[in-house]
């Protein structure tokens, strides 16, 4: 049975905006969650942010990781790059060093690195690390990357009655981005190279595409995970902690069990994040669908962290990592991302 990786949603939306947005409040972004099969390096999170109210520069975020420790990013603002494509249609998210290029909607998408990365550690990260902190050696990142969807895509809100109402009537929406967010798991081949070092790239990844506004003041934390299994199944999830006002809160997954449509689920035991591990922490879940529940394994491999002080984010404390799954014995590699805030750490 083929899989019919469009899922069902307009093209339209895999075309980046042509001009600035005339809402200020707007954004548009393209992000990539990509691990290495080995388990040895990723880019737990590369991606670009496109402002309205900052039209002539966008946001970038670049970050690998390997298991010795070792991270690279790049954050900032960079110059914009033309959107129209050699078709005449906005193909192109690119800012400074990174972009992205649209080759085929829901099957191929380009993405290219050219730029002066700082060397860091994930373990200077954990001390305390916000973009711009340190002055760590500049070292040159190359990358090209064949991104292509193998997964139909999970639009947020799209799985249950409950997701929907909770992200068009509370903040959780702003958080995650409204109107319109969907992520897609994909299959990743190419090099990136960091100074002299060429690495052979075959894995995988999560992209995320999303237009609308997004509001990130009021954030509590969260955790988010997703992977691909070697018998082709596949899952993905986004849940935030429980509010204190007591209201439901978002929580809305999926599992794909190789063909067809994505499973509706919603995750039962979630991995908060209570602490700061580089790697080898157990971030296990269980999902539970119409048919029951589902126990998957799971271990970090590779982190990069973002450590803020209290007048930043309330010192909202985030993880990416590359993390190992294993589901009824089946291995597979993803993403896990997971915050919190200071007083849950150590809880």
């Amino acid at each position: 049975m083929a899989i019919d990786v469009t899922g069902g949603l307009s093209q339209d939306w895999e075309f980046v905006w042509a001009a600035q947005p005339e809402d200020h409040e707007m954004r548009e972004s393209v992000n990539a969650w990509i691990w290495d099969n080995s388990g040895t390096f990723g880019a737990p999170r590369i991606g670009i942010e496109a402002a309205a109210d900052q039209w002539d520069t966008h946001d970038i975020q670049v970050n690998l990781a390997f298991a010795d420790g070792r991270t690279f990013y790049i954050y900032g603002p960079g110059a914009v790059h033309d959107p129209i494509g050699s078709d005449g249609r906005p193909r192109i998210l690119g800012a400074g060093p990174l972009s992205f290029e649209l080759i085929e909607p829901y099957g191929h998408l380009e993405m290219r690195i050219d730029g002066e990365a700082v060397a860091t550690t994930v373990h200077e990260q954990m001390t305390g690390f916000l973009p711009g902190m340190g002055s760590g050696e500049r070292t040159r990142i190359r990358a090209e990357l064949d991104i292509r969807p193998i997964v139909p895509p999970w639009q947020n809100g799209s799985m249950s009655e409950e997701a929907h109402r909770v992200l068009t009537t509370q903040e959780e929406g702003w958080l995650v981005g409204i109107p319109w967010r969907f992520e897609q798991l994909c299959r990743v081949t190419g090099t990136i190279a960091v100074g002299d070092e060429v690495h052979k790239l075959d894995g995988g990844a999560n992209r995320i595409r999303r237009q609308g506004v997004r509001r990130l003041a009021s954030f509590w934390g969260h955790s988010w995970q997703a992977a691909i299994f070697d018998d082709g199944r596949a899952f993905g999830y986004q849940t935030f902690p429980p509010r204190k006002d007591g209201k439901a809160t978002y929580n809305e997954g999926y599992l794909f069990l190789g063909d067809g449509d994505l499973v509706p689920a919603r995750v039962v035991k979630a991995p908060f994040m209570n602490t700061l591990q580089a790697n080898g922490e157990d971030v296990s879940l269980v999902l539970e669908t119409a048919d029951g529940t589902h126990e998957i394994r799971g271990e970090t491999l590779t982190s990069t962290f973002m450590v803020m002080p209290p007048e930043v984010g309330g010192g909202m404390q985030l993880q990416q990592a590359v993390t190992r799954y294993s589901w009824d014995g089946v291995g597979g590699m993803g993403m896990t991302e997971r915050s919190s805030t200071p007083d849950v750490l150590g809880s």
